[in-house]
């Protein structure tokens, strides 16, 4: 297990920025996400940390020791990537030996941490075949074991379930958060899936435009996000006014309710809201009608155009929304368990 501190990191490709003062300090044994929208600097940020790509400037430093001007090959790290990069002319078994007989362990070591990670990733009855006989979760499960077998000191994820269907993602994304926590092995996991990231991160680091919007627990950033970009990317949001009272609280749908910021008389803010939070109430004179309302299992999910706020998302258990139907007119407010709320400002 490593810690690693990237520090001040800026890179370039010509006229294009890729990252811009780019930090992220990860404990040891920590599995960080960083998660993003396409160009916003995170798979650049995972080469660098890699040794694929030099910073122009900053720092990278992995167990106190400085790795900015190292070679890949010096870092002892781990890497799978999106494409899977197995061996066509060697069978799951032979890939997972290769860098084993790179780092020159004994034949009976080799065999032993082998028949582990076969163990380990359920790879028993596929062990001898060859990757062309193997279907994509079996082929990214053999990169893994391969990447793990050599003990590296930083493991590193690109988009490695993003080319599989959801269901094979499921499974693979959680066996991968069981064998880190196993293992115990510092990992970074790039990808722009926020469920991906949200399910088995430590933390997560939310990009854009190069920077570092947000690093926290998915707890945290989901209840309190930094600002509005994270509020909008991750999960669904309304973005609501909210007007200052006389006692420091603001109104938002109709409520009274407290936030980390102490309002104003007057002042106006605006509030994200997230759908499970927002109330529909029967009503011939309410001021929203429904546009749709899509049944989810235990959740519906009505969709509302309120005359004054605009489109209105709202997750209310199903149960609760029998007789809820495209063309109504409903209410909209706060659920009463709703005591506070984040307040984003302007986009």
């Amino acid at each position: 297990m490593a810690t690693v501190d990237m520090a001040g990191i800026r890179k370039t490709f010509g006229p294009s920025v890729a990252l811009e003062d780019f930090s992220l300090s990860i404990a040891s044994g920590e599995l960080v996400c960083l998660l993003g929208p396409s160009g916003c600097g995170k798979t650049t940020a995972l080469r660098i940390l890699a040794g694929f790509e030099r910073p122009d400037a900053g720092t990278v430093v992995v167990e106190g020791r400085d790795l900015s001007n190292d070679p890949p090959e010096k870092r002892q790290f781990g890497m799978v990537f999106q494409d899977y990069s197995l061996f066509p002319n060697m069978t799951a078994r032979q890939n997972i030996d290769f860098g084993l007989k790179v780092q020159k362990r004994s034949a009976a070591e080799r065999k032993e941490i082998i028949d582990r990670m076969i163990a380990v990733t359920a790879l028993e009855p596929h062990a001898d075949k060859f990757p062309h006989q193997m279907s994509g979760g079996q082929k990214q499960r053999v990169a893994l074991a391969r990447a793990i077998a050599t003990s590296p000191k930083v493991l590193l994820l690109d988009e490695p379930l993003s080319a599989l269907d959801a269901k094979v993602r499921e499974t693979l994304r959680d066996e991968i958060r069981r064998l880190q926590l196993e293992i115990g092995v510092t990992t970074v996991f790039v990808t722009h899936d926020q469920h991906e990231a949200l399910a088995i991160a430590d933390r997560v680091g939310v990009m854009s435009n190069g920077r570092l919007e947000q690093l926290a627990p998915p707890r945290e950033l989901y209840e309190n996000p930094a600002n509005a970009f994270v509020a909008s990317f991750i999960g669904t949001v309304n973005k609501l006014p909210a007007e200052g009272l006389d006692d420091g609280r603001w109104r938002v749908l109709g409520r009274s309710v407290l936030s980390t910021v102490t309002a104003a008389p007057g002042a106006t803010n605006v509030a994200a809201v997230r759908p499970e939070q927002v109330a529909v109430d029967h009503a011939d004179d309410g001021t929203a009608h429904v546009q749709s309302a899509s049944f989810l299992g235990p959740i519906t999910r009505v969709i509302a155009d309120d005359d004054t706020l605009g489109r209105v998302i709202a997750d209310i258990i199903s149960a609760d929304a029998v007789g809820i139907s495209p063309g109504q007119r409903v209410r909209l407010r706060l659920r009463d368990d709703v005591s506070d709320i984040v307040l984003i400002g302007e986009e």
